[in-house]
């Protein structure tokens, strides 16, 4: 299925083939949340790298998140949180560990996405107090990464788009 998507700006669009269109994951870790602007960020939707098309490339900016961890270090996470330099729009992740994939940010899409049939909740543990996550039939809950993958999640329910 091919993806389009842009900034709030229109400074830049861009498109991708995917075969994960469904936004079923939203995650509560303090990047999502303070880079997206929001209680959690839809970060799930999953893009062949190799299809991406980006116009302009002049406003795109890079985040890499500085991580830290158990021990009180601080490392710089290698994945990179690209964005639009005039409004800020969060567009899409992008990480040398899986160079063939991109992960376009479901708020900076376009195109109309299908509706999952669940939600799953990741990175509870990183869940400020005032974030109420939804409860109930339809929704699922990881304190952390789920091991299904967001592959697994889509053929699993016969949602894979080829």
């Amino acid at each position: 299925m091919e993806l389009s998507g842009s900034c709030h700006c229109k400074a830049i669009t861009f498109t991708l083939e995917s075969h994960t269109p469904y936004p079923f994951m939203i995650c509560y870790c303090s990047i999502c949340r303070k880079t997206q602007g929001g209680n959690g960020g839809a970060v799930n939707i999953m893009g062949e790298k190799g299809t991406l098309k980006v116009n302009g490339g002049e406003s795109l900016s890079v985040y890499q998140a500085r991580i830290e961890m158990p021990d009180g270090r601080v490392e710089q996470s290698p994945g990179q949180r690209h964005f639009c330099s005039g409004c800020g729009s969060a567009l899409w992740m992008w990480d040398p560990r899986w160079p063939e994939l991109v992960h376009p940010f479901a708020s900076a899409i376009d195109t109309p996405l299908p509706i999952p049939p669940e939600r799953v909740h990741i990175m509870l543990s990183y869940a400020p107090a005032w974030v109420i996550v939804p409860e109930g039939p339809g929704h699922v809950h990881f304190k952390e990464y789920p091991e299904e993958s967001i592959e697994g999640w889509h053929k699993t329910r016969g949602l894979w788009q080829d």
